[in-house]
């Protein structure tokens, strides 16, 4: 049965259940087995049934919600299940997480944001070299007994200029993949450290989007779904910049662009309009503004009447190794924070990780709370007035988002009194009676038990 105080979740010390939708790989389900964990899949046919995924947590109150890119969690679907302690995105993208409604009801959420990395590397160029030889135009046209054996608009990789906009995992490993092939790397992303990586790799950074399509014979996107301030990436692109490719280029460039991020990232009425216009002669995506639930979906192809688009089902990272390597990876994610409260790719923080070392510690105290100034200070409180030592604490603000997450070692658990004096005391000294959002208390395994 669910807890709380308060209305302040006070959530299972290991996690019993789990509602995985839009099928991730059966090898997740083995994995959670393990762990103790027992895990309910949903049918994809119920998946789109909104109401029906409600009824099955309000019905199993879960403590893990797995799934993939498409099924919308808001408040009413965190609110279904009391127990509900975070979201595992078996994928990167997070945009189908409401993350504000997941700040205020105190449930993290964790994402994948290596394992599909190598997928989506090799698709890309091989987008790169198919467009830059016309083959995909080739295959279509030789289907009707035409033969166009010529040299016109086919060009070499090597030598021309790659602009990445977006140096994250993927877009780093695309740069290293494309120098092999001969290609001179710019990119453009505003974030400090990963200007600082990229530049350090010998890469060429360029200071705004208008520069990066300017330079560039090629465009390809890696952006995540919001900038680095927390805002919305969403027709981060207009006609404007598209208009601007290769314009600093000889006048013989292939013109390529491709996007295998976000589907929101411009208006395909901007991409078409450039590409009528010959300042994009080629270009192939994967991904779009709106999407089918599943194949058996009515869906409309924007790209449809655009012979020089090719286009793909968002299969970016569906291939037979990725499928499996995320699988094991969110696991070991769940694992981490299942045992010792550890939060690693926490989607609010990326590439850092939350936890403490267990070794010396009989409990792990967990507590999602408000950023507001005096809660950190109700926790650590709260820890000394019980009469416990705390070992050691990890403690990480997301001030975009409004809370934050404090993981404590300590050397035995909190009584139902003492919790309850926590929850007063962050209420008091805040004025918000729901500073403290979720609390977690978890028994340290020891000998790896």
């Amino acid at each position: 049965m669910s807890d709380s105080i308060n209305g302040v979740r006070i959530l299972r010390p290991h996690f019993e259940k789990a509602l995985i939708l839009e099928e991730p790989h059966p090898n997740l389900d083995r994995y959670l087995a393990k762990l103790g964990i027992r895990a309910e899949r949903v049918p994809p046919e119920l998946t789109e049934k909104r109401e029906e995924v409600l009824k099955l947590l309000r019905q199993g109150e879960h403590d893990l919600m797995f799934k993939r890119s498409r099924f919308e969690v808001d408040e009413e679907v965190l609110k279904a299940s009391p127990n509900l302690a975070a979201v595992m995105l078996c994928c990167i993208g997070d945009d189908s997480v409401d993350k504000d409604a997941c700040s205020r009801q105190g449930v993290l959420v964790m994402n994948d944001p290596v394992s599909n990395g190598r997928s989506v590397v090799e698709m890309v160029m091989g987008e790169m070299i198919c467009l830059a030889r016309r083959i995909f135009e080739a295959d279509r046209v030789g289907r009707h007994h035409l033969w166009t054996k010529n040299s016109t608009g086919r060009f070499e990789l090597k030598g021309k200029n790659l602009t990445i906009i977006g140096l994250g995992n993927i877009g780093k490993q695309v740069a290293q993949v494309a120098e092999s092939f001969g290609l001179n790397i710019y990119f453009y992303d505003p974030r400090e450290l990963a200007r600082e990586v990229g530049e350090a790799l010998g890469w060429t950074a360029c200071n705004s989007l208008d520069e990066a399509f300017r330079v560039a014979d090629v465009v390809t996107v890696h952006v995540s779904a919001e900038d680095p301030r927390g805002r919305s990436n969403r027709e981060m692109f207009k006609y404007e910049h598209f208009a601007q490719m290769a314009a600093q280029r000889e006048k013989k460039s292939p013109r390529i662009f491709i996007n295998a991020a976000r589907g929101f990232l411009y208006d395909p009425e901007a991409l078409k309009h450039a590409v009528n216009q010959g300042h994009i002669e080629r270009a192939a995506v994967d991904v779009y503004p709106q999407e089918p639930g599943s194949s058996e979906d009515p869906w409309t192809n924007p790209y449809a009447d655009q012979e020089c688009v090719v286009t793909t089902p968002h299969i970016g990272a569906a291939t037979e190794e990725a499928q499996p390597r995320i699988a094991q990876y969110v696991a070991n994610t769940t694992r981490l924070f299942n045992r010792y409260g550890t939060a690693r790719d926490c989607v609010f923080s990326p590439g850092q990780t939350i936890g403490v070392d267990a070794d010396q510690a009989v409990t792990i105290l967990t507590v999602v709370h408000s950023d507001q100034r005096g809660t950190k200070k109700a926790v650590d409180d709260a820890i000394y007035e019980a009469g416990l030592n705390n070992l050691e604490s990890s403690h990480r603000d997301f001030p975009e988002y409004g809370f934050a997450y404090d993981v404590n070692a300590i050397d035995r658990p909190m009584n139902r009194a003492q919790l309850r004096r926590l929850v007063k005391t962050a209420s008091e000294l805040t004025g918000d009676k729901h500073a403290i959002r979720a609390v977690r208390q978890i028994p340290v395994p020891k000998n790896g038990g």
